[in-house]
């Protein structure tokens, strides 16, 4: 079982930053892949970013590359997620998800077996 805390949002102005960070429960944590997800208001859930268990192994969406970086620390047994030159299109609520299989980095939210309850982000123009 793994448990996982968003963390990190807020409101902040066009072009700006923010680092999301995702706590997680449970001495599995080091062996899951690691996904961030986002919902907008009337649109349906979508893939960010994810990570292998070791971190050796990343993947985008193509509406962040070269924006956002997914990382993490097991020792902490925290992921974070580093978004620069932020806009009003990610304004959406922030999902962190977890999957064992840990070197399938997966852009379905079906293939994630454990979600944190989310975190907002508003980036104002």
């Amino acid at each position: 079982q793994v448990q996982l805390v968003e963390s990190g949002g807020g409101l902040v102005q066009a072009g700006g930053s923010l680092r999301l960070s995702c706590a997680a429960s449970g001495r599995t944590f080091s062996s899951h892949s690691m996904g961030w997800f986002r919902q907008a208001p009337g649109k349906e859930r979508e893939f960010v970013a994810a990570i292998s268990w070791n971190g050796g192994g990343v993947y985008y969406a193509d509406s962040v590359k070269g924006r956002f970086t997914i990382s993490r620390d097991n020792a902490k047994n925290t992921v974070y997620l580093q978004m620069n030159g932020l806009k009003p299109e990610d304004t959406a609520v922030y999902y962190c998800a977890a999957q064992p299989l840990g070197s399938w980095l997966p852009r379905g939210d079906y293939a994630y077996d454990y979600w944190g309850r989310g975190t907002q982000v508003t980036v104002s123009s």
